[in-house]
Protein backbone atom coordinates (compact mmCIF):
# COMPACT_ATOMS: atom_id res chain seq x y z
CA UNK A 1 0.00 0.00 0.00
CA UNK A 2 2.66 2.20 1.16
CA UNK A 3 5.04 2.66 -2.61
CA UNK A 4 6.40 5.74 -0.91
CA UNK A 5 9.89 4.61 -3.54
CA UNK A 6 12.62 6.52 -1.55
CA UNK A 7 14.92 3.53 -2.24
CA UNK A 8 16.93 5.33 -4.95
CA UNK A 9 17.03 8.50 -3.28
CA UNK A 10 20.45 7.34 -0.85
CA UNK A 11 18.77 8.64 2.31
CA UNK A 12 18.06 6.60 5.52
CA UNK A 13 15.05 8.22 6.40
CA UNK A 14 12.11 5.94 7.32
CA UNK A 15 9.36 6.60 4.92
CA UNK A 16 6.71 6.51 7.92
CA UNK A 17 8.90 9.59 8.98
CA UNK A 18 8.08 10.96 5.73
CA UNK A 19 4.16 10.28 6.40
CA UNK A 20 4.45 12.14 9.99
CA UNK A 21 6.11 15.20 8.22
CA UNK A 22 3.66 15.62 5.90
CA UNK A 23 0.76 15.18 7.68
CA UNK A 24 1.66 17.09 11.03
CA UNK A 25 4.28 19.67 9.96
CA UNK A 26 1.71 21.82 7.84
CA UNK A 27 -1.50 21.00 10.19
CA UNK A 28 1.32 22.68 13.17
CA UNK A 29 2.32 25.60 10.96
CA UNK A 30 -0.94 26.79 10.77
CA UNK A 31 -1.63 26.03 14.09
CA UNK A 32 1.25 28.15 15.15
CA UNK A 33 0.23 30.97 13.14
CA UNK A 34 -3.53 31.14 14.34
CA UNK A 35 -2.09 31.02 17.86
CA UNK A 36 -0.55 33.88 17.53
CA UNK A 37 -3.24 35.91 16.22
CA UNK A 38 -4.73 36.16 19.71
CA UNK A 39 -1.97 38.50 20.81
CA UNK A 40 -4.48 40.16 23.23
CA UNK A 41 -4.65 37.12 25.78
CA UNK A 42 -2.82 34.00 24.53
CA UNK A 43 -4.69 30.72 25.30
CA UNK A 44 -2.85 28.27 28.05
CA UNK A 45 0.07 26.35 25.49
CA UNK A 46 -1.42 23.11 27.32
CA UNK A 47 -5.39 23.43 26.60
CA UNK A 48 -4.35 24.57 22.83
CA UNK A 49 -2.40 21.21 22.81
CA UNK A 50 -4.73 19.32 24.27
CA UNK A 51 -7.47 19.94 22.28
CA UNK A 52 -5.01 19.13 19.57
CA UNK A 53 -4.32 16.01 20.46
CA UNK A 54 -7.81 15.11 21.20
CA UNK A 55 -8.97 15.99 17.39
CA UNK A 56 -6.14 14.29 16.60
CA UNK A 57 -7.01 10.74 18.90
CA UNK A 58 -10.77 10.90 20.30
CA UNK A 59 -12.08 13.24 17.48
CA UNK A 60 -10.70 10.59 14.81
CA UNK A 61 -11.54 7.39 16.66
CA UNK A 62 -15.08 8.32 17.31
CA UNK A 63 -15.29 8.95 13.60
CA UNK A 64 -13.75 6.08 12.45
CA UNK A 65 -16.57 4.05 14.46
CA UNK A 66 -19.22 5.97 13.26
CA UNK A 67 -18.29 6.08 9.57
CA UNK A 68 -17.55 2.33 9.19
CA UNK A 69 -20.79 1.63 10.92
CA UNK A 70 -23.11 4.06 8.53
CA UNK A 71 -20.39 3.55 5.69
CA UNK A 72 -19.99 -0.13 4.95
CA UNK A 73 -16.44 -0.84 3.20
CA UNK A 74 -18.70 -2.17 0.07
CA UNK A 75 -21.65 0.34 -0.26
CA UNK A 76 -19.26 3.27 -2.15
CA UNK A 77 -18.06 0.58 -4.99
CA UNK A 78 -21.62 0.41 -6.19
CA UNK A 79 -21.22 1.87 -9.87
CA UNK A 80 -25.49 2.20 -10.00
CA UNK A 81 -25.28 4.24 -7.49
CA UNK A 82 -22.32 6.12 -8.14
CA UNK A 83 -24.07 10.06 -7.81
CA UNK A 84 -26.02 9.11 -4.99
CA UNK A 85 -22.80 7.64 -3.35
CA UNK A 86 -20.86 10.50 -3.48
CA UNK A 87 -23.83 12.21 -1.62
CA UNK A 88 -24.40 9.74 0.84
CA UNK A 89 -20.60 9.40 2.02
CA UNK A 90 -20.55 13.08 1.83
CA UNK A 91 -23.52 13.96 3.97
CA UNK A 92 -22.32 11.34 6.82
CA UNK A 93 -18.97 12.79 6.81
CA UNK A 94 -19.96 16.13 7.72
CA UNK A 95 -22.58 15.08 9.85
CA UNK A 96 -19.90 12.51 12.11
CA UNK A 97 -16.94 14.45 12.17
CA UNK A 98 -17.94 17.47 12.98
CA UNK A 99 -19.64 17.11 16.23
CA UNK A 100 -16.55 14.06 16.85
CA UNK A 101 -14.29 17.22 16.57
CA UNK A 102 -16.71 19.02 18.92
CA UNK A 103 -15.90 16.89 21.36
CA UNK A 104 -12.24 18.28 21.22
CA UNK A 105 -12.78 21.50 21.34
CA UNK A 106 -15.93 20.60 24.63
CA UNK A 107 -12.02 20.03 26.41
CA UNK A 108 -11.47 23.28 25.92
CA UNK A 109 -14.58 24.81 27.30
CA UNK A 110 -15.24 22.97 30.43
CA UNK A 111 -11.77 24.00 31.36
CA UNK A 112 -13.68 27.45 31.09
CA UNK A 113 -10.75 28.77 28.88
CA UNK A 114 -12.76 29.06 25.83
CA UNK A 115 -14.84 32.56 26.23
CA UNK A 116 -15.60 34.35 22.97
CA UNK A 117 -15.14 35.11 19.96
CA UNK A 118 -11.34 34.53 19.23
CA UNK A 119 -10.97 31.31 21.97
CA UNK A 120 -13.23 30.10 19.83
CA UNK A 121 -11.55 30.11 16.86
CA UNK A 122 -7.96 29.11 18.44
CA UNK A 123 -9.18 26.32 19.69
CA UNK A 124 -11.58 25.17 17.17
CA UNK A 125 -8.64 25.54 14.93
CA UNK A 126 -6.84 23.10 17.28
CA UNK A 127 -9.34 20.80 17.23
CA UNK A 128 -9.29 20.80 13.72
CA UNK A 129 -6.09 20.97 13.01
CA UNK A 130 -5.57 17.93 15.14
CA UNK A 131 -8.24 16.09 12.80
CA UNK A 132 -6.79 16.95 9.90
CA UNK A 133 -3.16 15.89 10.36
CA UNK A 134 -4.08 12.12 11.67
CA UNK A 135 -6.72 11.98 8.53
CA UNK A 136 -3.90 12.95 6.39
CA UNK A 137 -1.92 10.37 7.78
CA UNK A 138 -4.46 7.72 7.82
CA UNK A 139 -4.73 8.22 4.24
CA UNK A 140 -1.15 8.05 3.70
CA UNK A 141 -0.69 4.85 5.36
CA UNK A 142 -3.79 3.60 2.98
CA UNK A 143 -2.61 5.64 -0.45
CA UNK A 144 0.91 6.65 0.01
CA UNK A 145 2.60 9.43 0.36
CA UNK A 146 1.48 11.40 -2.54
CA UNK A 147 -2.17 11.52 -1.21
CA UNK A 148 -0.77 12.65 1.99
CA UNK A 149 1.53 15.69 0.60
CA UNK A 150 -1.49 16.41 -1.77
CA UNK A 151 -4.15 16.78 1.31
CA UNK A 152 -1.18 18.46 3.35
CA UNK A 153 -2.74 22.09 2.89
CA UNK A 154 -6.31 22.20 1.41
CA UNK A 155 -7.46 19.35 4.21
CA UNK A 156 -6.20 21.73 7.12
CA UNK A 157 -7.53 24.75 6.24
CA UNK A 158 -10.89 23.12 5.52
CA UNK A 159 -11.03 21.21 8.70
CA UNK A 160 -9.78 24.52 10.74
CA UNK A 161 -12.57 26.27 9.07
CA UNK A 162 -15.34 24.17 10.39
CA UNK A 163 -14.19 23.64 13.26
CA UNK A 164 -13.53 27.38 14.38
CA UNK A 165 -17.26 28.22 13.16
CA UNK A 166 -18.45 25.55 15.70
CA UNK A 167 -15.52 26.82 18.26
CA UNK A 168 -17.06 30.70 17.76
CA UNK A 169 -20.40 29.04 18.40
CA UNK A 170 -19.31 27.73 21.84
CA UNK A 171 -17.39 30.94 22.08
CA UNK A 172 -20.62 32.75 22.00
CA UNK A 173 -22.41 30.96 24.34
CA UNK A 174 -20.00 30.95 26.93
CA UNK A 175 -20.48 34.68 26.67
CA UNK A 176 -24.20 34.55 26.62
CA UNK A 177 -24.44 35.93 23.50
CA UNK A 178 -26.53 32.67 21.68
CA UNK A 179 -28.23 29.78 23.58
CA UNK A 180 -27.39 27.08 20.97
CA UNK A 181 -24.70 25.65 18.85
CA UNK A 182 -26.84 24.76 16.45
CA UNK A 183 -26.49 26.81 13.89
CA UNK A 184 -22.52 27.02 13.87
CA UNK A 185 -23.00 22.74 13.95
CA UNK A 186 -25.47 23.33 11.20
CA UNK A 187 -23.03 25.87 8.77
CA UNK A 188 -20.05 23.39 9.59
CA UNK A 189 -21.50 20.31 8.45
CA UNK A 190 -22.80 22.18 5.24
CA UNK A 191 -19.09 23.01 4.06
CA UNK A 192 -17.95 19.70 5.09
CA UNK A 193 -20.82 18.07 3.29
CA UNK A 194 -19.77 20.24 0.05
CA UNK A 195 -16.22 19.77 -0.16
CA UNK A 196 -16.34 15.78 0.10
CA UNK A 197 -19.19 15.93 -2.22
CA UNK A 198 -17.21 18.06 -4.83
CA UNK A 199 -13.97 16.03 -4.11
CA UNK A 200 -15.73 12.77 -4.86
CA UNK A 201 -17.47 14.24 -7.67
CA UNK A 202 -14.40 15.35 -8.92
CA UNK A 203 -12.41 11.95 -10.00
CA UNK A 204 -15.69 11.74 -12.60
CA UNK A 205 -15.14 15.23 -14.24
CA UNK A 206 -12.09 17.57 -13.74
CA UNK A 207 -14.57 20.24 -14.04
CA UNK A 208 -15.50 19.80 -10.06
CA UNK A 209 -11.76 21.17 -8.91
CA UNK A 210 -13.47 24.72 -9.52
CA UNK A 211 -16.21 23.72 -7.34
CA UNK A 212 -13.25 22.74 -4.79
CA UNK A 213 -11.01 26.33 -5.50
CA UNK A 214 -14.28 27.69 -4.86
CA UNK A 215 -15.34 26.69 -1.51
CA UNK A 216 -11.57 26.14 -0.64
CA UNK A 217 -11.67 30.15 -0.95
CA UNK A 218 -14.96 30.65 1.26
CA UNK A 219 -13.05 28.86 3.91
CA UNK A 220 -10.06 31.37 3.63
CA UNK A 221 -12.41 34.00 3.77
CA UNK A 222 -14.73 32.66 6.80
CA UNK A 223 -11.39 32.10 8.91
CA UNK A 224 -9.86 35.27 8.21
CA UNK A 225 -13.04 37.01 8.74
CA UNK A 226 -13.79 34.82 12.20
CA UNK A 227 -10.38 36.30 13.46
CA UNK A 228 -10.80 39.83 12.34
CA UNK A 229 -14.17 39.19 14.54
CA UNK A 230 -12.55 37.45 17.62
CA UNK A 231 -9.77 41.12 17.06
CA UNK A 232 -12.23 43.63 16.89
CA UNK A 233 -14.70 41.90 20.11
CA UNK A 234 -10.79 41.94 22.13
CA UNK A 235 -10.11 45.28 21.45
CA UNK A 236 -13.52 46.42 23.11
CA UNK A 237 -12.89 44.55 25.87
CA UNK A 238 -9.05 45.57 26.12
CA UNK A 239 -9.39 47.70 29.55
CA UNK A 240 -11.10 45.13 31.22
CA UNK A 241 -8.04 43.10 30.47
CA UNK A 242 -5.50 45.90 31.54
CA UNK A 243 -7.72 46.57 34.66
CA UNK A 244 -8.07 42.59 35.73
CA UNK A 245 -4.65 41.88 34.98
CA UNK A 246 -5.16 40.10 31.75
CA UNK A 247 -7.59 37.37 33.49
CA UNK A 248 -11.23 36.60 33.05
CA UNK A 249 -13.82 39.01 34.58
Amino acid sequence: MMNLRFADRGDNVSPFLYLIYFAYAPALALLWYFYHQDRLEPEPKRIVLGTFLLGGTLSVGVALILESVLVPRWFPRIPALLPATFLYVALVAGIVEEPAKALAIRYAYNSGQLYGIMDGVIYGVAAGLGFAATENLLYGLGYGLQVTIQRALLTPIGHATWSAIVGVGYGLKAEGKVFTTIPYFTLAILLHFLWDYYAFMSTVSPVYYLMILLIFTINIVIIRWLVILGKREDMERFWWYILMGGRRW
